[in-house]
């Protein structure tokens, strides 16, 4: 898969998690990105479903390992205090092309501190 990101996307500890983690979602590193979140993370998918718990967000990644991702854009990276979100754009092995913002807050200030809310925007493009 390529990547490409603008260099500044990980000049803070949340920023560079970020990257990780969208990076991990689109490779399905399914064990980092459940190792970023709280027990009680939602993640809700505008438009589509709201996930609720570690265990239900892990069976939600399990089901869309299938798909591959060929490349990935990151476009932005922004945080700020206990929040966070990233944008971007994927292309998936059948050329389909798909724009992306994820919304997250975390459960605290500090680097350490998981995610308990994920709100994710996904738009097809072609």
């Amino acid at each position: 898969m390529q990547v490409e990101c603008a260099e500044n996307c990980g000049n803070s500890p949340k920023k560079r998690l970020l990257k990780d983690l969208t990076i991990a979602f689109a490779k399905s590193d399914i064990r980092f990105c459940v190792d970023c979140v709280a027990d009680d993370v939602v993640w809700h998918i505008v438009g589509d479903k709201r996930i609720r718990g570690k265990g239900d967000f892990e069976t939600a990644l399990n089901q869309m390992k299938d798909r591959e991702v060929q490349q990935m854009h990151i476009h932005n990276i922004i945080t700020h205090g206990n929040t966070g979100s990233v944008n971007g754009t994927l292309i998936l092995n059948d050329k389909q092309s798909v724009a992306f913002c994820d919304v997250y807050n975390f459960k605290g200030f500090g680097k350490n501190s998981k995610i308990k809310l994920i709100t994710s925007y996904v738009v097809k493009t072609s």
